[in-house]
Protein backbone atom coordinates (compact mmCIF):
# COMPACT_ATOMS: atom_id res chain seq x y z
CA UNK A 1 0.00 0.00 0.00
CA UNK A 2 2.80 2.40 0.95
CA UNK A 3 4.69 1.62 -2.25
CA UNK A 4 1.54 2.21 -4.32
CA UNK A 5 0.92 5.55 -2.63
CA UNK A 6 4.54 6.60 -3.12
CA UNK A 7 4.33 5.65 -6.77
CA UNK A 8 1.19 7.71 -7.26
CA UNK A 9 2.73 10.75 -5.54
CA UNK A 10 5.84 10.46 -7.72
CA UNK A 11 3.66 10.20 -10.82
CA UNK A 12 1.64 13.27 -9.83
CA UNK A 13 4.85 15.22 -9.18
CA UNK A 14 6.15 14.19 -12.59
CA UNK A 15 2.97 15.41 -14.26
CA UNK A 16 3.29 18.73 -12.44
CA UNK A 17 6.85 19.16 -13.72
CA UNK A 18 5.89 18.30 -17.28
CA UNK A 19 2.93 20.71 -17.07
CA UNK A 20 5.30 23.60 -16.34
CA UNK A 21 7.34 25.64 -18.78
CA UNK A 22 11.03 26.21 -18.10
CA UNK A 23 10.23 29.73 -16.91
CA UNK A 24 7.52 28.47 -14.55
CA UNK A 25 9.78 25.81 -13.06
CA UNK A 26 12.62 28.27 -12.58
CA UNK A 27 10.34 30.88 -11.01
CA UNK A 28 8.81 28.34 -8.63
CA UNK A 29 12.01 26.58 -7.59
CA UNK A 30 15.11 28.65 -8.35
CA UNK A 31 14.41 32.38 -8.01
CA UNK A 32 15.04 32.48 -4.25
CA UNK A 33 18.74 31.80 -4.82
CA UNK A 34 19.40 32.66 -8.46
CA UNK A 35 17.22 35.76 -8.71
CA UNK A 36 14.63 37.02 -11.18
CA UNK A 37 15.43 35.81 -14.71
CA UNK A 38 18.60 34.27 -13.31
CA UNK A 39 20.27 37.45 -12.10
CA UNK A 40 21.16 36.57 -8.53
CA UNK A 41 21.83 39.33 -6.05
CA UNK A 42 24.12 37.34 -3.75
CA UNK A 43 27.69 36.50 -4.73
CA UNK A 44 27.34 33.03 -3.22
CA UNK A 45 24.84 32.10 -5.96
CA UNK A 46 25.89 32.32 -9.62
CA UNK A 47 24.12 34.45 -12.17
CA UNK A 48 22.53 32.14 -14.75
CA UNK A 49 20.92 34.70 -17.05
CA UNK A 50 22.35 34.51 -20.57
CA UNK A 51 24.39 31.41 -19.81
CA UNK A 52 24.56 29.05 -22.78
CA UNK A 53 22.13 26.14 -22.64
CA UNK A 54 24.70 23.42 -23.36
CA UNK A 55 26.77 24.40 -20.32
CA UNK A 56 23.71 24.65 -18.07
CA UNK A 57 22.46 21.22 -19.15
CA UNK A 58 25.84 19.67 -18.37
CA UNK A 59 26.00 21.28 -14.92
CA UNK A 60 22.48 20.15 -13.99
CA UNK A 61 23.26 16.61 -15.10
CA UNK A 62 26.52 16.71 -13.16
CA UNK A 63 24.58 17.70 -10.03
CA UNK A 64 22.21 14.79 -10.66
CA UNK A 65 25.02 12.27 -11.14
CA UNK A 66 27.20 13.54 -8.29
CA UNK A 67 30.02 14.62 -10.60
CA UNK A 68 29.50 18.08 -9.16
CA UNK A 69 28.43 18.40 -5.53
CA UNK A 70 26.40 21.13 -3.89
CA UNK A 71 24.09 20.35 -0.99
CA UNK A 72 21.56 22.98 -2.03
CA UNK A 73 21.25 21.59 -5.56
CA UNK A 74 20.68 17.92 -4.73
CA UNK A 75 16.95 18.04 -3.92
CA UNK A 76 15.67 20.30 -6.73
CA UNK A 77 17.74 18.56 -9.43
CA UNK A 78 17.49 14.91 -8.33
CA UNK A 79 14.28 13.98 -10.16
CA UNK A 80 14.25 16.67 -12.83
CA UNK A 81 13.37 15.07 -16.21
CA UNK A 82 15.59 15.67 -19.22
CA UNK A 83 12.80 17.59 -20.96
CA UNK A 84 12.54 20.09 -18.11
CA UNK A 85 16.32 20.42 -17.82
CA UNK A 86 16.35 21.49 -21.46
CA UNK A 87 13.37 23.83 -20.94
CA UNK A 88 15.02 25.58 -17.99
CA UNK A 89 18.37 25.85 -19.79
CA UNK A 90 16.76 27.31 -22.91
CA UNK A 91 14.78 29.81 -20.84
CA UNK A 92 17.85 31.04 -18.95
CA UNK A 93 19.98 31.28 -22.07
CA UNK A 94 17.54 33.87 -23.47
CA UNK A 95 17.61 36.18 -20.43
CA UNK A 96 19.68 39.36 -20.24
CA UNK A 97 22.54 39.12 -17.73
CA UNK A 98 23.33 41.97 -15.38
CA UNK A 99 26.87 43.35 -15.27
CA UNK A 100 28.84 44.31 -12.18
CA UNK A 101 31.99 46.39 -11.92
CA UNK A 102 35.68 45.71 -11.42
CA UNK A 103 37.73 47.18 -8.58
CA UNK A 104 39.84 49.97 -10.08
CA UNK A 105 43.07 48.81 -8.41
CA UNK A 106 42.64 45.27 -9.78
CA UNK A 107 41.74 46.08 -13.38
CA UNK A 108 45.27 46.10 -14.81
CA UNK A 109 46.27 42.73 -13.40
CA UNK A 110 42.85 41.21 -14.00
CA UNK A 111 42.82 42.34 -17.60
CA UNK A 112 46.32 41.02 -18.20
CA UNK A 113 45.44 37.59 -16.82
CA UNK A 114 42.15 37.41 -18.68
CA UNK A 115 43.50 38.54 -22.05
CA UNK A 116 47.10 37.33 -21.99
CA UNK A 117 47.50 34.90 -19.08
CA UNK A 118 50.80 34.59 -17.28
CA UNK A 119 53.53 33.15 -19.49
CA UNK A 120 56.00 32.78 -16.63
CA UNK A 121 53.72 30.48 -14.63
CA UNK A 122 52.07 28.77 -17.59
CA UNK A 123 48.62 30.26 -17.09
CA UNK A 124 46.79 30.63 -20.44
CA UNK A 125 44.56 33.57 -21.29
CA UNK A 126 40.96 33.14 -20.15
CA UNK A 127 39.83 34.84 -23.35
CA UNK A 128 41.17 31.96 -25.44
CA UNK A 129 38.23 29.81 -24.38
CA UNK A 130 35.74 32.22 -22.82
CA UNK A 131 36.11 34.89 -25.60
CA UNK A 132 37.51 38.43 -25.24
CA UNK A 133 34.11 39.73 -24.15
CA UNK A 134 33.44 36.87 -21.74
CA UNK A 135 30.56 35.44 -23.75
CA UNK A 136 32.01 31.95 -23.76
CA UNK A 137 31.49 29.43 -26.55
CA UNK A 138 27.90 28.20 -26.77
CA UNK A 139 28.48 25.35 -29.31
CA UNK A 140 31.40 24.09 -27.23
CA UNK A 141 29.55 24.40 -23.94
CA UNK A 142 32.17 26.78 -22.56
CA UNK A 143 30.46 29.06 -20.04
CA UNK A 144 29.84 32.75 -20.32
CA UNK A 145 31.75 34.63 -17.60
CA UNK A 146 30.76 38.21 -18.37
CA UNK A 147 29.27 39.95 -15.32
CA UNK A 148 29.51 36.94 -13.03
CA UNK A 149 29.83 37.74 -9.32
CA UNK A 150 33.48 38.11 -8.37
CA UNK A 151 32.90 36.15 -5.17
CA UNK A 152 31.40 33.24 -7.08
CA UNK A 153 34.23 33.18 -9.63
CA UNK A 154 36.76 33.17 -6.79
CA UNK A 155 35.01 30.32 -5.00
CA UNK A 156 34.98 28.19 -8.15
CA UNK A 157 38.63 28.80 -8.95
CA UNK A 158 39.53 27.79 -5.39
CA UNK A 159 37.34 24.71 -5.75
CA UNK A 160 39.08 23.75 -8.99
CA UNK A 161 42.46 24.35 -7.36
CA UNK A 162 41.55 21.96 -4.55
CA UNK A 163 40.34 19.53 -7.20
CA UNK A 164 43.85 19.41 -8.66
CA UNK A 165 44.94 17.66 -5.44
CA UNK A 166 41.79 15.79 -4.46
CA UNK A 167 39.59 14.16 -7.10
CA UNK A 168 36.74 13.29 -4.75
CA UNK A 169 33.91 15.74 -5.50
CA UNK A 170 32.53 17.64 -2.55
CA UNK A 171 30.92 20.98 -1.77
CA UNK A 172 34.33 22.66 -1.70
CA UNK A 173 36.00 20.73 -4.54
CA UNK A 174 35.21 20.79 -8.27
CA UNK A 175 36.39 18.01 -10.54
CA UNK A 176 33.80 18.13 -13.32
CA UNK A 177 36.01 19.82 -15.90
CA UNK A 178 36.55 16.54 -17.73
CA UNK A 179 39.48 14.22 -18.25
CA UNK A 180 41.64 17.07 -19.57
CA UNK A 181 41.38 18.78 -16.15
CA UNK A 182 41.80 22.11 -17.90
CA UNK A 183 40.28 24.27 -15.17
CA UNK A 184 41.99 22.34 -12.38
CA UNK A 185 45.39 22.70 -13.99
CA UNK A 186 44.88 26.43 -14.60
CA UNK A 187 43.52 27.17 -11.13
CA UNK A 188 46.38 25.22 -9.55
CA UNK A 189 48.84 27.70 -11.06
CA UNK A 190 46.98 30.81 -9.96
CA UNK A 191 48.03 32.68 -6.83
CA UNK A 192 45.40 34.04 -4.45
CA UNK A 193 45.90 37.65 -5.54
CA UNK A 194 45.61 36.62 -9.19
CA UNK A 195 42.33 34.85 -8.50
CA UNK A 196 41.00 37.98 -6.81
CA UNK A 197 42.08 40.22 -9.70
CA UNK A 198 40.73 38.11 -12.56
CA UNK A 199 37.45 37.48 -10.71
CA UNK A 200 37.00 41.21 -10.21
CA UNK A 201 37.76 41.89 -13.87
CA UNK A 202 35.22 39.28 -14.97
CA UNK A 203 32.53 40.90 -12.83
CA UNK A 204 32.83 44.10 -14.87
CA UNK A 205 33.51 42.46 -18.23
CA UNK A 206 31.00 43.11 -21.01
Amino acid sequence: MKNTLLGLLTLVASFNVFAQTGEEFFTANCVACHGEQGNSLAASFPKLAGQNAKYLIKQINDFKSGARVNGLMVAPMAALPDEMINEVAQYLSKQNPSIGSAKADLVELGQMLYKAGNIETGVPACSACHSPTGKGNAPGGIPMLSGQHAGYVESQLYAYRLGARDESASDSVRVNDGDTKIMRSIAFKLKDFEIEAVASYINGLH
